[in-house]
């Protein structure tokens, strides 16, 4: 895209809440949609009878969609660590089910099955789909019978190492039903644009297509309606289909609609419109589908960075990776809540789906949270990467992957995310990759042999290696895809060899060149490259990468890697995965996650961590305050005050310091002595405007239990029940380990047990688990039915907790 395009991108998007059943007609742009999550059928094994409809599957276990069966099962160190030491294996699913509404067509449609995919119907093979993250959709209408019908998946993830991180397996994500009548609006057919947006007016255009597989209806037309948060409707207009639409065939057209004065979506107020688009027969509503939408411009420019309407900012960013903890890839759309509003307390106002599309709920919650999105379509091109077995970066490595597909799915795989995924007003870049060009890894060039470059390069120049050059030809053959659907947002790709990738036509086939893990590159780059728009696409958590950025107005922002701890990328056993997280497994703020929030938060932040006195200053102190008496304890304060003072029991221990911009640490070595320990964040005038206290804790005495809600809908919400150990003034033992017990009775399960501990090899499948730092966090489901749900938590030698909950 050249740079007078670039200066001003007008672009709207929609996102949607999968709070109704007919929420999933938003993602497909037609029909009526039904959750199909219940009563599914599961096998651990590969049965090739598993697709006959007669099948006596009666002793097959009974599971609720979405479901991971790696999470289930045993870690091991004899599998690999690049996945978590979890296995993956060959899996059949089956569903018996009856239609009993008139609509002509149906549809099944998967948001995402990890990986190598085959779905039967009836015994007839609707479909496969090797790519596990990526959301399809198969017609089950000729197959359908009367009756009983026979869904089966058999899902091969039997490479398991095929991943640098965590994948999980089987079908991870929700299972919808659409129903259709003969002629409707055709699958992701439906998007919208914003052509001109100012603060008085706005021209929208609401681009569709119809699919027909009848004789054609004589008059179509499709209606659109605009309506504000309020439901008042603010613009409307209809078009006539005047093409003929043959049988099993398909149209398209465009509708524009005038909006005066209109709200924005921005990060600080992400303002949702309610798009409708009906599908008229003769003047009646056949069908039609609901978008959220929001109204927005992106501009990019190489010597001022990036504003989202009209106003200059930083991005900053995280890269996330789909799993959590101990619930594995079967996230509830809660969890990813509770995460994402976590983030964006930190200061967080921007997310990169590494490396892959995610699923829905997570780009409907980043509409609604107001999170700006890098949306990523993959982590390997036609080559297999190196999949770490024995530990991160140590051993000798595997090539398992997803570079078998490529060449066949990957036009199909990326076109798919971009028509799925464009009308989130969240999505600001399309990234068609992520470190494809890692030297040597596999592509390999001259340049490589006495060039700098901040990653390892596994040796230089290999003459047996691919040609890098070949980065190029595929990036402008991924960026038409993307392009083909959508050019309101820039095409992206995250480097991870700048060096040797600017020997190639790669940066001039994408119109935002991310930088990972090479600021150093961005001053000569900026020079050299004067039309380049770069940013960090994937950085360390420090803060000299931060300034790296806070300091050039031409670098737009970054992605730290990683907002979260996630399973796999796991260091040698024990090891569940990668910690360098803002938050932990569990979702709670790390101390590198205060650090982040002293540097980013616009809210006032102040927090104190210790550790034995030494001569180096720490973003990952916790905030305990046991030790021995007389001590000498080194106190970190992460403040965006510009000055702090420590206080213990009341009195000064620590003067008034001022923040150091270097480090963004301010720090006192004092004596330990137990009590109550408080650091003041404070004005320039010595008011107090933040502050943050800790305490010395005695023995375990007891368990305390917290719910983040107590009423739950009795369909699938999931609650988050925060245990800790506490001694008996009610202070919470950070040092506290114990085994804890979880017992239900009413209509609720238990989801999982998450301790957070990145070492804890223990059974995660059961409801016995040990607190870490003096707490455990579980989570609590409701499976269908009304009652009152009692949860209680034991240890041995502690004083029990309950917490009542209510289906309702």
């Amino acid at each position: 895209m050249k740079r007078e395009l670039l200066r001003t991108l007008l672009a709207a998007g929609f996102g949607f809440l999968l709070l109704t059943a007919a929420s999933a007609s938003a993602q497909v742009s037609f029909g009526h949609a039904e959750k199909f999550c219940d009563a599914w059928l599961f096998e651990l094994k590969d049965d090739s009878t598993a697709l006959d409809p007669s099948l006596n599957d009666s002793n097959w276990q009974q599971v609720r969609l979405p479901h991971d069966w790696s999470i289930k099962q045993p870690l091991s160190p004899s599998l690999a660590s690049c996945t978590g030491y979890l296995p993956g294996g060959i899996g059949w699913y089956r569903k018996h089910f009856t239609v009993h509404d008139s609509a002509a067509r149906h549809y099944i449609y998967f948001e995402g099955i990890y990986n190598r995919s085959k779905v039967y119907l009836n015994g007839h093979l609707l479909g496969e789909r090797p790519n596990g993250y990526i959301s399809f959709l198969y017609d089950m209408t000729p197959y359908l019978k009367e009756g009983d019908n026979v869904l089966a998946v058999r899902v091969d993830h039997s490479r398991h190492a095929d991943s640098r991180w965590y994948t999980g397996s089987g079908i991870y994500r929700d299972v919808w039903i659409i129903g259709a009548p003969e002629t409707h609006l055709a699958p992701w057919g439906t998007s919208y644009q914003c052509e001109k947006l100012t603060d008085n007016s706005a021209e929208l255009r609401v681009d569709f297509a119809v699919e027909t597989h009848a004789t054609p209806a004589s008059r179509l037309e499709v209606a659109a309606e605009l309506r504000d948060a309020s439901g008042r409707r603010v613009a409307a207009a209809k078009s006539r289909i005047r093409d003929v639409v043959p049988a099993d065939g398909s149209a398209g057209g465009f509708i524009r609609m005038h909006l005066q004065k209109p709200y924005r979506w921005d990060i600080e107020n992400p303002y949702l419109y309610r798009l409708k688009v009906s599908l008229l027969c003769d003047g009646e509503a056949i069908d039609s589908c609901d978008i959220r939408a929001g109204l927005r411009t992106l501009t990019f420019d190489p010597d001022r960075g990036f504003a989202l309407n009209g106003r200059w900012m930083k991005v900053k960013g995280v890269c996330l990776h789909h799993d959590a903890g101990v619930l594995g890839a079967a996230v509830p759309p809660e969890v990813w809540r509770r995460r994402l509003e976590n983030l964006k307390d930190i200061g967080v106002n921007a997310i990169r789906m590494s490396h892959n599309p995610q699923a829905p709920i997570v780009y409907d919650l980043c509409d609604e949270l107001g999170l700006l999105v890098m949306d990523e379509a993959s982590d390997e091109w036609e080559y297999p990467k190196r999949k770490w077995i024995e530990g991160w970066n140590v051993g000798t490595p595997g090539y398992e992957g997803s570079y078998d597909f490529f060449d066949e799915w990957i036009e199909r795989d990326i076109t798919d995310m971009v028509r799925r995924d464009r009308n989130h007003p969240s999505i600001f870049l399309w990234s068609i990759g992520n470190e494809v060009d890692y030297p040597n890894d596999p592509y390999s060039h001259p340049v490589l042999d006495g060039s700098k470059i901040s990653q390892p390069m596994f040796g230089g120049f290999n003459p047996q290696a691919p040609r890098a050059e070949r980065l190029g030809e595929i990036a402008r053959r991924l960026a038409a895809c993307v392009r083909s659907v959508d050019t309101s947002r820039p095409v992206t790709g995250a480097l991870a060899g700048v060096v040797m990738t600017n020997e190639t036509d790669y940066p001039e086939a994408i119109d935002v060149v991310g930088y990972n893990y090479t600021e150093e590159r961005y001053d000569m780059d900026h020079r050299t490259y004067p039309h380049r728009i770069i940013y960090g696409s994937e950085n360390r958590p420090d803060i000299d990468a931060w300034r790296a950025v806070e300091k050039r107005d031409f670098i737009f922002g970054q992605f730290i890697w990683t907002g979260t701890d996630y399973l796999g990328e796991s260091g040698r056993w024990p090891s569940r995965g990668f910690y360098t997280g803002l938050l932990d497994l569990g979702s709670f703020r790390k101390p590198r996650g205060w650090f982040r929030a002293a540097l980013w938060s616009d809210k006032p932040v102040t927090y104190i961590g210790t550790y034995p006195a030494g001569d180096y200053l720490s973003v990952d102190a916790w905030d305990d305050w046991n030790y021995e008496k007389g001590d000498t304890i080194r106190v970190v304060c992460y403040t965006n005050a510009p000055q702090a003072r420590l206080l213990l029991n009341g009195r000064e221990a620590g003067a008034m310091k001022p923040y150091d911009p270097e480090t963004g640490i301010i720090h006192w070595d004092i004596p330990y002595a137990p009590g109550e320990l408080r650091a003041e964040g404070c004005n320039a005038a010595g008011e107090v405007v933040s502050s943050y206290t800790i305490r010395s804790s005695g023995r375990p005495y007891a368990l305390r239990v917290t719910a983040d809600r107590t009423q739950l809908p009795k369909e699938r919400a999931t609650a988050h029940l925060i245990v800790e150990v506490i001694d008996e003034q009610g202070v919470c033992v950070k040092l506290g380990d114990n085994g804890i017990t979880c017992t239900i009775e009413g209509p609720a399960e238990l989801l999982g047990l998450e301790g957070s501990n990145n070492s804890d090899m223990s059974d995660y499948t059961d409801n016995r688990h040990r607190a870490y730092r003096g707490r455990l966090l579980a989570y609590v489901q409701t499976i269908g039915q009304k009652g009152p749900v009692t949860v209680r938590f034991s240890s041995p030698l502690l004083k029990g907790a309950t917490v009542q909950l209510e289906a309702e």
